[in-house]
C-alpha cells in the first residue's frame, strides 16, 4: 500500500486555462506558468513528464508515472501565488478547482483531490468549500504557503472553521508561478533558486507559530494542518525553542492555555519527500521518533518536478512501523481513505 500525498497538476497552457475561467477575468491578463523568479538550474520538471502538454496537465500520462509505485494520489493544482486583484485571483483559483473535479477526478477513482483557495478573499474561499466540501474525492483545501500575514489572525479564523467543520485538512503550499511575490526569508530575496528552496518552506514556522499562540487550534479542535512542502527537520528544535519560550508566558495567552508542542499530536502533518531529514543514515529512524514525526510525516513525490522522489528514497534504517506511516498510514489516517482488507494489519 502506498498512498502519494503530493503530485503536482497544471493545465496544458494558457489557452486551455482560459477556457475554465469565467468572464470578466477570461478576458484579462494572466500570469504565464513559468513567470517564476526562481527557476531550477538542471531543468523545472522530470524528463518524460510531459506528453503532448505541459507537464503534469496529462491524466493519463500522471497516471502511467505515478500509479507505477502509488496506490492513490493526492492531486494539488499549482497556480500563480496572490495576484494584486483578489477577486482575480479567486477566479483563477476556481478555474484551478474546475479543472480538478472535471478532468482529473472524473478520469480515475485512484485520484484524489486538493481545491485551492484564495486566503485574501474569504467570502470567496468559503463559496469554493461549501461547493466542494460534499465531492467523495475532495480531499483537502490549500492555501499558498507565501501569505500576506501569518495564518493565526483572526481574519482567517473563518476559513479554518469551515474547513474544519466540512473535514477538510488545510495545506500550505509553496507556488510555482509568480504572483505578488511574498520574500522567502524574513530578510528578502536570495539572489539563487538554492536560497529559494533551503529557505521558502521555512516559512511554515512563522505560520504554526502564530496558529499556536493565536488559539487556533484550541479554538478549532478538528483543524488539521498539512504543511506540503516538507521542513519537518526543522520541527523538532523549533518545537523545543517554543516551549521554552511559551511555558513561562502562558499568562499571556490564556487562549492557548496549553505547552505549545501539545497543539501537534493530530493536528499538524508534512508532506515530504527527498529533500529534508538526514537523508540514508543510521540515526535516521531515531530522528523521525523525534517530537513523534513519525506520525506526522507523509510521502509526497512533488512529480513532475525535479526533485520526484519515490518510495525506494527513504532512509533504510527506518523500521517497518515508520515505513508504513510514512508511505500509507498517516495519509490514510488524515484523509480517510480507502485500505483494502487486510493491509491495516
Amino acid at each position: 500500500m502506498l498512498i502519494d500525498a503530493s503530485v503536482h497538476i497544471f493545465f496544458r497552457d494558457n489557452r486551455d486555462f482560459r477556457t475554465h475561467l469565467r468572464e470578466p477575468y477570461a478576458s484579462r491578463g494572466i500570469p504565464d506558468y513559468e513567470m517564476d523568479w526562481y527557476g531550477a538550474p538542471g531543468g523545472e520538471y522530470v524528463p518524460h513528464a510531459d506528453g503532448d502538454h505541459y507537464p503534469g496537465s496529462d491524466p493519463d500520462v500522471v497516471g502511467q508515472h505515478v500509479f507505477e509505485y502509488a496506490d492513490l494520489a493526492i492531486l494539488h493544482p499549482m497556480s500563480r501565488g496572490t495576484l494584486p486583484d483578489r477577486h482575480l485571483t479567486s477566479a483563477v483559483l476556481a478555474a484551478h478547482n474546475d479543472m480538478l473535479v472535471t478532468r482529473w477526478l472524473a478520469a480515475d477513482q485512484r485520484y484524489r483531490g486538493t481545491i485551492r483557495v484564495n486566503p485574501e478573499d474569504i467570502p470567496g474561499a468559503l463559496r469554493e468549500v461549501e461547493r466542494y466540501r460534499d465531492h467523495p474525492q475532495v480531499v483537502q483545501v490549500a492555501v499558498p504557503m507565501q501569505s500576506r500575514e501569518p495564518y493565526g489572525k483572526p481574519q482567517f479564523w473563518p476559513l479554518w472553521e469551515a474547513a474544519a467543520a466540512a473535514g477538510l485538512p488545510v495545506a500550505a503550499h509553496i507556488e510555482a508561478g509568480q504572483g505578488v511575490g511574498y520574500p522567502p526569508t524574513p530578510s528578502g530575496h536570495p539572489d539563487t533558486y538554492e536560497g529559494y528552496l533551503g529557505f521558502m518552506a521555512l516559512n511554515y514556522l512563522y505560520h504554526q507559530m502564530n496558529m499556536i499562540a493565536e488559539g487556533v487550534f484550541e479554538r478549532f479542535d478538528a483543524l488539521k494542518f498539512v504543511w506540503a512542502d516538507g521542513a519537518a527537520d526543522f520541527l523538532t528544535p523549533f518545537s523545543w525553542r517554543m516551549d521554552v519560550f511559551g511555558r513561562p508566558h502562558l499568562e499571556q495567552t490564556p487562549w492557548a492555555p496549553k505547552i505549545p508542542s501539545d497543539y501537534l499530536p493530530g493536528r499538524v502533518f508534512f508532506v515530504q519527500g527527498s529533500l529534508d531529514g538526514p537523508g540514508d543514515t543510521d540515526f535516521a529512524g531515531e530522528w523521525l521518533d523525534f517530537t513523534g514525526k513519525d506520525r506526522m510525516v507523509m510521502f509526497g513525490s512533488s512529480y513532475p518536478h525535479w526533485q520526484h522522489a519515490k518510495p525506494g528514497d527513504l532512509p533504510s534504517a527506518l523500521s517497518d512501523a515508520q515505513r508504513d506511516r510514512i508511505l500509507w498510514r498517516n495519509a490514510a489516517d488524515l484523509y480517510g481513505l480507502p485500505v483494502p482488507e487486510g493491509v491495516a494489519s
